[in-house]
């Protein structure tokens, strides 16, 4: 296998390096992480949703750079198919596809009102309006693929898609933000997940801290 590398930056704060991590390690492709301090200027602009264009993660394998997470998870099913990051059923994997781009381009409301911060505990958090609507709709997605193909996770196995969403999961549990009972179980099962296990450990090591993430507002 070639050398295969993972830029990521800070793991209590970056949701989209979440993701892309996530789904190298659905993959089982075997990568080297490198970590972006939260100080880098870049890497803070794009924490704070200050910056036009998001670069980490970034991914380079056997000459390719791939910088979206989109496009990292669909590089990696097509270089590791036997994962599953795609379902193999036509259908299943357009659907699939389909709320990912839900949540790589949507939810903006919620991106900015519950910023990720999985050492952050701020009980009963008040939800403004806009947000509210971006939570009802993503538990709906969540409801209707549970329900219709089975569970444990969005469809079935885990997938692409639990990656995409699980730091919502995070941010729901930091906000202490109230859930339907099916899809509380599903967040659960999120932070059950090994690689996501492996993933707040480290999180929790951080010693760096942006200041503008801290405030309860």
């Amino acid at each position: 296998m070639a050398a295969t590398t993972l830029t990521i930056s800070s793991k209590n704060y970056s949701s989209w390096s979440l993701r892309g991590w996530l789904m190298a390690k659905l993959s089982g492709v075997e990568f080297e992480e490198i970590v972006v301090s939260p100080d880098d200027v870049a890497a803070r602009a794009e924490i704070l949703l200050l910056s036009p264009s998001i670069l980490v993660p970034c991914l380079t394998h056997d000459g390719a750079k791939i910088w979206d997470t989109l496009a990292i998870g669909e590089f990696l099913n097509e270089i590791a198919p036997a994962a599953g990051l795609l379902p193999a059923d036509r259908m299943r994997r357009a659907h699939c596809r389909s709320i990912c781009g839900e949540i790589h381009s949507g939810f903006t409301s919620l991106r900015s009102a519950l910023p990720m911060n999985l050492k952050g505990r701020f009980p009963k958090f008040k939800v403004w309006s806009k947000a509210q609507g971006d939570i009802t709709r993503v538990t709906q997605i969540w409801r209707e693929c549970l329900e219709t193909y089975g569970g444990p996770y969005l469809f079935g196995p885990l997938s692409m898609a639990d990656a995409m969403y699980a730091p919502v999961a995070t941010r729901f549990r930091t906000y202490d933000v109230p859930l339907d009972d099916v899809s509380k179980a599903y967040c659960d099962r999120i932070y059950e997940w090994p690689a996501m296990q492996e993933w707040l450990a480290a999180a929790l090591l951080e010693k760096e801290e942006i200041e503008e993430l801290e405030v309860e507002f």
